[in-house]
């Protein structure tokens, strides 16, 4: 099976740009302030995406394909981590959801990071509240949909040799 794995990685670079930028329509339009989870979310987006930025501007032989679609995957499975831990929290019974906390501004300028994080992963009742949705899906669902497929899309790369160039 062949694919043109410069146009795979531009088309991964393209949604990321079109998911961040339907956050921040979310965020400065319709007012939803993202909770620590979310940002996260958000790293990995603009991770992945300049990986796959990279790749097809580098356009790299075989093994580099492998590379860029190993970091692809890789990005992507950590960032779909955190959006199956958010929509856990998501579907907790009421009254299980942890206590909002801190802000994640005010976390990192008053904690050392070796605090932050541990706090960030155990959720707030922020990221338990489910505040938009669309065909009946949370953001954090919409955001695991779409790790998936990017995850697939970078093993695809290393799976699949490259249609314009000999191995």
């Amino acid at each position: 099976m062949t694919i043109n794995n410069r146009m795979l990685f531009l088309a991964v670079f393209l949604a990321c740009l079109a998911l961040l930028g339907f956050g921040l329509v979310l965020q400065h339009v319709m007012h939803l302030e993202p909770c620590p989870l979310c940002i996260l979310q958000r790293i990995a987006f603009i991770v992945i995406g300049v990986t796959a930025l990279a790749a097809a501007i580098h356009n790299p032989k075989h093994r580099g394909w492998t590379g860029y679609g190993s970091l692809l995957a890789f990005f992507s499975v950590l960032g779909g981590g955190v959006a199956a831990w958010q929509i856990y929290l998501q579907h907790l019974p009421p009254g299980q959801a942890p206590e909002c906390g801190p802000g994640l501004d005010y976390m990192l300028e008053a904690m050392p990071l070796t605090k932050i994080l541990p706090m960030i992963f155990k959720g707030s009742g922020e990221c338990a509240e489910v505040t938009w949705t669309f065909l009946n899906l949370s953001i954090a669902q919409w955001a695991l949909g779409w790790f998936v497929l990017f995850s697939l899309a970078g093993l695809a790369a290393v799976v699949c040799r490259r249609s314009t160039s000999p191995k």
